[in-house]
């Protein structure tokens, strides 16, 4: 694993915590440059001075600018770029059912979840293409391919990133661009996104090492731990699959 990243330039989204906090160190002590971008500017500077990135920029993805300055930064400053991690993410537990009014948090997720990934792995297209090896890693989740009740917009924008990694990556083969997609499907991680006892879930120095073991194999889909069983689950019969799911919390 270590032959693939050694040397290489990663721009890594929600790189301050959970798994992205674990991703910055592991890729660090593999010989990688990271890229850090995260909202909380105390946690880049930590992250920068314990020697887990190169350069960090603060970007709340949640503005719909953004995506677009993350681009332009990697473009203008760090043109060695060769892989893009698109990780962050934003897991809300509206009951949609209540009679309120959910629109800014709605709005939230899917900027987050789906639209900044999307246009930053689009707009770094022309980057990427320019290095050996290159990569686009969309960060998802089994919520994907079977959704539960109490997040339903975090499901849905799962869902709509792994469509969206499965038809870009038809057209980068198509153009001949040379650059790879992977997509990550998680379980349940033990990070403040998720809810329930942490015993059961996956910690999140396992789920990055799973990740970046994936993509240094060049695997397009990357299932993880409990996300293969689902997959399995799902190929034997898609209705007890969704009514498992349904019934599990986040």
């Amino acid at each position: 694993m270590d032959r693939y990243w050694n040397g290489r330039k990663v721009l890594l989204t929600g790189a301050t915590r959970g798994i992205g906090r674990e991703m910055a160190r592991q890729l660090t002590a593999m010989g990688a440059e990271v890229l850090a971008v995260a909202r909380n500017p105390a946690a880049l500077d930590e992250l920068l001075r314990r020697g887990d990135c190169v350069d960090v920029l603060e970007a709340d993805l949640a503005d719909a600018e953004i995506p677009r300055g993350v681009v332009n930064w990697v473009r203008d400053a760090h043109p060695d770029c060769s892989v893009v991690i698109n990780n962050a993410a934003v897991m809300r537990y509206p009951v949609l059912t209540d009679g309120t009014q959910h629109g800014e948090g709605v709005a939230e997720e899917v900027q987050v979840n789906l639209v900044a990934p999307t246009l930053i792995a689009v707009g770094l297209l022309p980057v990427l293409g320019a290095q050996a090896g290159a990569r686009v890693v969309n960060v998802t989740s089994g919520l994907a391919v079977a959704p539960q009740a109490d997040a339903p917009v975090y499901c849905a924008t799962k869902a709509a990133m792994r469509s969206f990694t499965r038809s870009l990556r038809y057209q980068v083969e198509d153009a001949g661009l040379g650059v790879g997609l992977s997509e990550a499907l998680l379980p349940v991680v033990d990070t403040t996104l998720s809810r329930g006892a942490p015993q059961r879930k996956m910690s999140p120095a396992d789920a990055a090492t799973a990740i970046l073991e994936g993509v240094a194999r060049g695997r397009r889909e990357i299932w993880i731990g409990k996300a293969r069983l689902l997959r399995r689950l799902m190929w034997l019969s898609p209705a007890l699959g969704h009514g498992i799911m349904r019934r599990m919390q986040a």
